[in-house]
């Protein structure tokens, strides 16, 4: 998989086409589903559009094929404890038909990836917490004699059997809260530290494959393993939590790995499983004299531990998304995979409130946030819960899950539920994200969100959001085709299509690729981020220009500008020139612009500078969020 650099992708087409290829593509048809923040509509399939040929002016989704990011492993959330005990509450039938309503990927959402707790979490329904070779206070079992998940047996493992028929493609990862206490600093699931004793990060490896072992003999194999749930959470208010530095992580894992590797080597080790960036109340309560480690997932994957590390998982609860890329791009042949976030609420948010303030922040952030920045999962934390946002034994008691079980035995579905299924129901395990243009930001900017993936059998599904209050009128691109659509305001929309005639998988990079102008500063036309815009800050006059220079000379036929979410900021008239050494300029397209979106095609040519030259004039300023090079 190659990635585009400083976001200028020069995408291969075919140098010749087929028979086939060149005749008139037939009509595409585009599936439509909408969930609306007013519920008005929840998952709601509305009647198909259809891709037709030629562009659209209105701001435009630009679908691209031949860019290829992220493999995705699956969405979804956990069944704790109290999950699982919220399940049992119901008769078999209503349980059976709520399974279905999340796993089954016909008649519900499909969820494909659980994180599950080894041991309990805050949201357990025992009375008292538990790991599986717990013993009294002042003993030990380092011959792990004790050691069993019979708990599980009783509720989580048929629900996870259950889950896993309903959907043969889903994927579970394991998270400890806590080692067993016997192993820990004051002898207490919650808070403390691993003792500091090489007998004891061997034997909590052992605890940890004899997990998975036991996992697996009872039907339920694991694929991704983390060896502790917030290493840096030094303070539960009441619930297993573990403060694991990085050099004790690293040597749990150093111990894990080879033994892992022997008896389960499809079980994936993932690093760190906390926040985007270590949380301001974690950096305080580190001990008097110790480094806060607010790069643990860069120390962790620089130490020699990091031969057994996939890759790195994430939490949501401080920094943003953009994190996962700043890692990726420091370590790109380790994965990102983000494993919680849960839903929350305020003490007097209405139900219409919470799930409206849910449903868009989730999407924006999760859904599009995430994805967009190389995660390979989204997972939210409780699948289900009760009306009352338990069973817990300490931690969060406001936290929403998927579904909720109301007082009158009904099970309602919460705006978790249709962010997760936006894409657990379409986009399948082993699709790859593929480009997409994106116009919004996590931090809202009113614009649209998206983002694309390709399915193993070649059909497209592509998720967008409107982070507007009000409607927004928009177009989807792929190649010479396009098709309009309106979203509500706030709303998510899932359009899926299938194999396309110029769906191709090639594409080169421009390494190195800057871009100028005599307008100020011009990055931001190649950072491959439509939220981020270049601005002439003046009115439209001739002369104005912008210059991408690709490093080296390419060949290319085709020049696309993309004004981004500004309607009306596009430029009135263009001239393309080329040239190889930034002096000697040579003109090789002009032409006027309707919209948002101007695709420029030239003869094929050979050069390492572009520039981009206003001919037009207009009020508005000149606003372009990217421009891409295709050849």
């Amino acid at each position: 998989m190659r990635t585009p650099a400083l976001g200028v992708a020069l995408a291969l087409a075919a140098a010749s086409l087929t028979g086939s290829a060149q005749a008139r593509p037939p009509t595409t048809q585009v599936r439509v589903w909408v969930t609306t923040p007013d519920r008005a509509e929840l998952l709601h399939e509305r009647a198909p559009v259809s891709f037709h040929d030629g562009t659209s002016d209105r701001t435009t989704i630009t679908v691209d094929p031949r860019t290829t990011y992220q493999t995705m492993d699956g969405f979804g959330a956990s069944i704790t404890d109290s999950s699982a005990a919220v399940l049992y509450r119901l008769s078999p039938a209503d349980r059976e038909q709520t399974l279905r309503k999340l796993f089954d990927p016909q008649q519900g959402i499909g969820v494909s990836f659980l994180r599950q707790p080894v041991g309990s979490s805050d949201f357990t329904a025992a009375s008292e917490h538990y790991t599986y070779d717990d013993v009294p206070a002042g003993q030990t079992d380092f011959g792990l004699e004790h050691f069993s998940v019979a708990h599980d047996e009783q509720e989580v493992l048929p629900l996870l059997r259950r889950a896993k028929q309903l959907n043969p493609q889903l994927k579970v990862m394991a998270t400890p809260w806590s080692p067993p206490a016997w192993m820990k600093t004051g002898d207490s699931l919650v808070g403390g530290r691993l003792k500091d004793d090489p007998k004891v990060y061997a034997a909590y490896a052992r605890y940890l494959v004899k997990f998975v072992q036991a996992y697996t003999k009872a039907g339920v194999p694991v694929d991704f393993l983390s060896v502790q749930n917030e290493p840096q959470n030094r303070k539960p208010s009441g619930y297993p939590g573990t403060d694991l530095p990085v050099r004790q992580e690293a040597a749990v894992i150093t111990a894990l790995g080879p033994l892992l590797q022997k008896v389960s080597p499809r079980t994936k080790i993932l690093g760190y499983d906390h926040n985007w960036t270590t949380h301001p109340g974690d950096v305080a309560s580190t001990p008097p004299g110790e480094d806060p480690e607010t790069d643990y997932p860069y120390k962790l994957l620089r130490t020699s531990a990091a031969k057994w590390i996939a890759g790195t998982a994430y939490h949501c609860y401080s920094g943003d998304p953009s994190k996962q890329t700043d890692l990726h791009n420091a370590f790109p042949a380790k994965g990102i995979w983000f494993t919680e976030c849960s839903g929350s609420h305020g003490p007097n948010d209405t139900p219409p409130q919470i799930f409206r303030g849910t449903l868009t922040w989730h999407a924006r952030t999760l859904m599009l946030g995430t994805t967009r920045n190389w995660a390979k999962s989204v997972v939210n934390w409780n699948i289900a819960l009760d009306s009352t946002g338990g069973p817990h034994l300490g931690g969060c008691d406001t936290c929403t899950g998927l579904v909720t079980l109301q007082p009158d035995g009904t099970v309602t579905t919460d705006a978790e539920y249709y962010t997760i299924g936006h894409l657990s129901k379409f986009v399948r395990p082993g699709a790859v994200r593929i480009g997409s243009t994106s116009y919004g930001t996590t931090g809202w900017n009113g614009q649209l969100m998206s983002a694309a993936f390709r399915n193993p059998d070649g059909t497209t599904a592509l998720v967008v959001h409107n982070e507007n209050d009000d409607p927004r009128a928009f177009a989807v691109a792929v190649g010479g085709r396009s098709f309009e659509y309106e979203l509500p305001g706030g709303s998510i929309a899932t359009f899926t299509w299938g194999r396309m005639a110029n769906d191709l998988p090639q594409e080169l990079t421009a390494v190195g690729a800057t871009a100028s102008s005599n307008a100020g500063d011009a990055g931001r036309l190649v950072d491959q981020d439509g939220s981020t815009v270049w601005q002439s800050k003046t009115a439209q006059v001739p002369g104005q220009w912008v210059q991408l220079d690709l490093g080296q000379a390419q060949t290319f036929r085709e020049v696309a500008l993309d004004s981004g979410g500004n309607i009306g900021d596009y430029g009135r008239g263009y001239e393309v020139a080329v040239s190889n050494d930034g002096v000697l300029w040579r003109t090789v397209a002009t032409g006027l612009s309707t919209g948002q979106l101007t695709t420029v095609d030239i003869r094929p040519v050979r050069a390492r500078y572009v520039r981009i030259s206003q001919t037009g004039s207009a009020g508005n300023w000149w606003s372009l969020a990217d421009v891409r090079i295709y050849r």
